[in-house]
């Protein structure tokens, strides 16, 4: 069964950085577009980045110039670090994989989800 778990979450400084990961497991994963979204208190959750099997990647406005999104394959992981970091960024970031034919820039784009975890920007 695919399996997606995060980790790298915590609480930074506004300006400071921070680099999540998500390990995968049960997929081919390196075929695999794989995405991050979050979630802030009383919002929907919301696309961030996502990167494909042939190392494509796409932000959200309101992330580009201070987020990255990279994967390894050999350790079937992918990750975003995010610099910069402003009190907005505050929410639950979760890893997704990509299933079907919906946009990458949403929700339902994506099978499988991992947990989450928090990320928390103090000013």
């Amino acid at each position: 069964q695919v399996q997606l778990v995060e980790s790298g979450g915590g609480l930074v400084q506004a300006g400071g950085s921070l680099r999540l990961s998500c390990a995968a497991s049960g997929l081919t994963f390196s075929i695999k577009t794989m995405g991050w979204f979050r979630q802030a208190p009383g919002k929907e959750r919301e696309f961030v980045a996502a990167i494909t099997g042939i190392y494509r990647t796409y932000f959200a406005d309101s992330v580009k110039g201070r987020f990255t999104i990279s994967r390894d394959n050999a350790k079937n992981t992918v990750y975003l670090n995010m610099n910069s970091l402003k009190p907005e960024d505050t929410a639950v970031y979760y890893c997704a994989a990509r299933g079907g034919s919906e946009s990458l820039y949403s929700r339902r784009g994506y099978d499988y989800w991992g947990q989450g975890t928090q990320v928390t920007v103090s000013s």
